[in-house]
């Protein structure tokens, strides 16, 4: 949840939702904001959560999303959400 609570952290899975990056790639929207490294320390937090995989190919640092943690986070938020409609 920690992973997710980051709204830059949040852009970077949109992104990757769209298909694989390189992380040059990843970086290239956020470092009118931000250093390369700062954008690299979301990417490692997002790898640590495992919502993100980075592989190496010579160079090619490819980052994809692994969906399945934010799919157990659903269906934990999916626990909460029907007891909360329940009350209100």
């Amino acid at each position: 949840m920690a992973a997710l609570a980051d709204p830059t952290r949040r852009a970077m899975l949109a992104q990757l939702s769209r298909g694989e990056a390189n992380v040059s790639d990843m970086a290239r929207p956020f470092l009118d904001a931000m250093s390369l490294p700062a954008v690299t320390k979301h990417l490692k937090v997002l790898e640590g959560a495992g919502l993100v995989t980075k592989g190496r190919n010579a160079q090619w640092r490819p980052c994809k999303l692994n969906p399945e943690p934010l799919r157990d986070a659903v269906d934990w938020m999916e626990q909460y959400r029907i007891a909360w409609e329940d009350r209100l």
